[in-house]
Order: structure tokens, then C-alpha cells, then sequence
């Protein structure tokens, strides 16, 4: 590719695989997961390192989620691979910018999409907590553009990542509270 291509001046990440389980469910997708939503990442750079060197300055962008910030139940597996792929974008920025490569994260919430269908989840709150593609396009370009590190989309999503950070204790123990009052699905 990098010979058809040999220079590239944005690369964006965004494969990903969905996983509503815990990480008691099924090995092969905690497996295979992992290695679409962080491995991928890893991997697709990787291939396209040099030809990015060679258009310096440019830009990478992973679509990581704001699920790699904020752990919930039933989503271990999603959150834990996400969470990889954003230490990933972290320390790549450091990395990459001596050379020429801006890193940008995107973190979004709740999207709909194909692959990832969130409105017959929430029904009349999808309004609300699931946004467009569109909207997460076009906060990507505008971090690209401003040089912007790390984004959440939508912003209203911001807060939440910061409790996580802050006192990841009282998350864990309003989503324990949360998650008791449902039924465990196997």
C-alpha cells in the first residue's frame, strides 16, 4: 500500500467491533475485540508509519470512545480494549510528534450506526444520549484543523470522563448500585 501511496498526510482508525458482555462470555470475542479495536490500530499505523513521515506534518486520527474512559458493566471487554487503544493514542503523541506526525483521539459517546444500532436501546432518550455520525465527522476535522489532542463527542459527555479519572471509586460504586438493579444476562 505504501508503495501506491508513499505519502500519506491523515490516516484515521476507526474499526471496531461491538462486545455487550462481561468478561465471562465467550473467549473469542474478548479475543477477537481486542484485536480489531486495539491491535488494529497498532497495526494499521505500523503499515503506515513511513509513508506518514514522508508527508510530515501530518495527522492520525483513532476514534477510540468515550467507553475506553468510562468503564460500565457489560461492556468490559469494549471499555478494556478501548482503554488500550487510548493509552495507545496517548503515548503516541508524545512519540510521533518529533517527528512530524500529529496524534488526535476522538472519544465518542453513543453513535448510531450500523454496526452499533443505540436507538431502539434507549427509545425516547436515544434523542438525547445517541448522536449522528455526522456530528462525530465533523468534531474530527475540527481537531485535525485546531491541532486538538483529545476530544468527546459530544462535549456533554466530558464531565463523566473526568469523575472516572477523578474518583473512579464513586463511579465503580454508582454503577455496582445501578447494575444489581438489573438482571444478569448469560
Amino acid at each position: 500500500m505504501v508503495a501506491r501511496h508513499p505519502r500519506i498526510h491523515l490516516l484515521v482508525n476507526n474499526a471496531g467491533l461491538p462486545a455487550r458482555a462481561d468478561f465471562f462470555g465467550d473467549p473469542d470475542r474478548i479475543e477477537a475485540v481486542a484485536r480489531v479495536n486495539y491491535l488494529g490500530s497498532v497495526w494499521c499505523l505500523r503499515a503506515f508509519l513511513p509513508a506518514l513521515e514522508a508527508a510530515a506534518p501530518s495527522d492520525v486520527v483513532n476514534v477510540v470512545s468515550v467507553a475506553g474512559t468510562v468503564a460500565v458493566p457489560q461492556s468490559g471487554p469494549y471499555a478494556a480494549s478501548k482503554h488500550a487503544q487510548l493509552a495507545f493514542s496517548r503515548s503516541l503523541a508524545v512519540e510521533l510528534g518529533q517527528r512530524g506526525v500529529r496524534v488526535h483521539t476522538v472519544n465518542p459517546g453513543f453513535v448510531e450506526t450500523e454496526g452499533f444500532p443505540q436507538r431502539a436501546r434507549f427509545g425516547r432518550l436515544s434523542s438525547v444520549i445517541v448522536i449522528r455520525p455526522q456530528l462525530v465527522v465533523e468534531r474530527l476535522l475540527d481537531a485535525v484543523d485546531r491541532d486538538k489532542s483529545e476530544i468527546v463527542v459530544p462535549r456533554w459527555y466530558r464531565p463523566a470522563t473526568w469523575v472516572q479519572t477523578v474518583a473512579p471509586g464513586l463511579v465503580a460504586t454508582a454503577l455496582g448500585r445501578t447494575s444489581r438493579r438489573r438482571p444478569r444476562s448469560r
